[in-house]
């Protein structure tokens, strides 16, 4: 079901993704972006290989980090075939409190990534693979 794999569907559904991310959305409404087969994601401190894994990150760190706000910067889009490689340029800002520090601290960076993107059964674009390249912060953010 490659028609699915178009540069709009595609951009929708990384828009849909952070969005999701920025509210904290339930795993049941973030699940069915991901692969449900051959999931590898790559973050500066998880390598992921399946919905289980992505699952306990993702409790994990929608506990540490709070008002936050994913920007799209970039969506660079290739098909190939049933796959689509796609750069995404994202500017993330969050805060973070580390206890027992008296005030939280904002995080504000552009996180530059490599998805490839497959159709679900469904036939709906989803990522297969996420790998977070680099980490570019802003002046005066804090870091990771």
């Amino acid at each position: 079901m490659s028609g699915s794999l178009n540069e709009t569907a595609i951009t929708e559904m990384a828009a849909e993704w952070y969005r999701k991310l920025d509210v904290h959305a339930p795993m049941v409404e973030i699940l069915p972006l991901l692969a449900e087969e051959g999931l590898e994601m790559k973050f500066p401190e998880a390598m992921l290989n399946n919905l289980a894994e992505f699952e306990g990150w993702y409790q994990g760190v929608i506990r540490i980090f709070f008002d936050e706000m994913h920007k799209l910067k970039e969506v660079s889009v290739k098909i190939n075939g049933d796959r689509a490689d796609v750069h995404i340029v994202v500017e993330w800002h969050a805060s973070v409190w580390k206890p027992p520090a008296a005030k939280s601290a904002r995080i504000m960076l552009d996180a530059d990534q490599t998805w490839v993107v497959k159709a679900s059964k469904e036939g709906k674009p989803v990522i297969a693979t996420y790998i977070v390249n680099s980490l570019n912060y802003h002046e005066g953010s804090a870091k990771l």
